[in-house]
């Protein structure tokens, strides 16, 4: 950790797997008050205006560490998954290690949301959130320099992510943030629409087959409004291609929320796979839309770019807008 006294602001909250002290920030604007963990630069808790949580969250470290499915964290270095682990960037092969069946996911084993962030700078109303990643961890090349912001703006929540290598690597950063807008309950009953016209179809182990398949006519089709659970029985995990923003609505308690990004994906995941018992919140307590390169990229040339190079910046920005 820095010695920057502005994290003397944050409040305890435990430590980390190395014995590194997690701090709590909260950041309020009076109409979002949101805190954030160094833990994994999580967002632990999101308030609304009318002072609803919408967001998953757990109490301790220690619950973070042993009973959660990335529930608000920054995952990297790569979001999602890449088949068996192995990739081949510039005539060498990666292998990194398998934690989701024969394929890697989230970063492996120990990706960023299991590190303890640096804090650079906070104010009533922004954090800013940096991680060193050293060449070699978790298989990945090049020593990467990574700043997550998380940024409130009226009723919208903005994460800046940027990032630097000294050696050409892949990355995929995104936050994976679990909503529920009812603030409790089960999400099957909110009605979403998403400006895609494709999706992306997956093999069992939920590795992309390349093709970029037409909405149209399928289960996937939220191009109009319609409930999670009006077809697949509300069960997806899906990286859908964007063609603008998303919105998202609980019909019992009127609240929205819009995502607007400037990544080509997003991961639509409807927690189904969440049993109540290793994790403390049960099947379709909360959804998540993962903006993102797509997954599996480094594998797929027909996908947009996730290879990062010396002298070039990956900047990204995310927003959730609450109504």
């Amino acid at each position: 950790m820095s010695t920057n006294p502005v994290e003397l602001q944050g409040a305890a909250f435990g430590v980390g797997f190395d014995g590194e002290p997690v701090e709590r920030h909260v950041l309020a604007n009076g109409r979002l008050r949101v805190a954030i963990l160094t833990y994994g630069a999580t967002v632990q808790r999101l308030e609304v205006a009318d002072g609803t949580n919408v967001v998953l969250g757990l109490d301790t470290v220690e619950d973070y560490q042993n009973r959660s499915r990335y529930f608000g964290a920054i995952v990297g270095r790569f979001g999602n998954r890449i088949a068996r682990g192995r990739f081949t960037l510039d005539g060498v092969e990666y292998q990194l290690p398998v934690n989701d069946g024969e394929n890697s996911l989230h970063g492996g084993l120990r990706g960023f949301d299991k590190r303890v962030w640096d804090v650079e700078a906070v104010s009533p109303e922004d954090i800013t959130l940096s991680l060193v990643s050293p060449d070699g961890e978790e298989g990945y090349p090049g020593t990467l320099r990574v700043t997550v912001r998380y940024v409130l703006d009226g009723d919208a929540l903005r994460i800046e992510y940027r990032a630097v290598t000294d050696a050409p690597t892949v990355l995929n950063l995104t936050n994976h943030s679990y909503f529920n807008l009812a603030g409790s309950g089960d999400v099957r009953g909110h009605v979403v629409t998403m400006e895609a016209g494709h999706y992306l179809p997956v093999d069992e182990g939920k590795i992309p087959t390349g093709e970029l398949a037409p909405v149209a006519g399928t289960p996937f089709d939220f191009t109009t409004p319609s409930r999670i659970d009006a077809r697949l029985d509300g069960c997806y995990d899906h990286c859908f291609v964007l063609q603008g923003r998303t919105t998202v609505t609980d019909p019992g308690s009127g609240r929205s929320m819009e995502v607007t990004t400037t990544e080509p994906g997003i991961q639509f995941y409807t927690g189904h796979m969440l049993d109540g018992v290793t994790t403390p919140h049960g099947p379709f307590a909360g959804f998540c839309l993962e903006t993102q390169r797509f997954p599996d990229a480094p594998n797929q040339p027909g996908f947009p770019s996730s290879v990062l190079r010396p002298g070039e910046e990956y900047v990204s920005t995310t927003t959730y807008r609450f109504s």
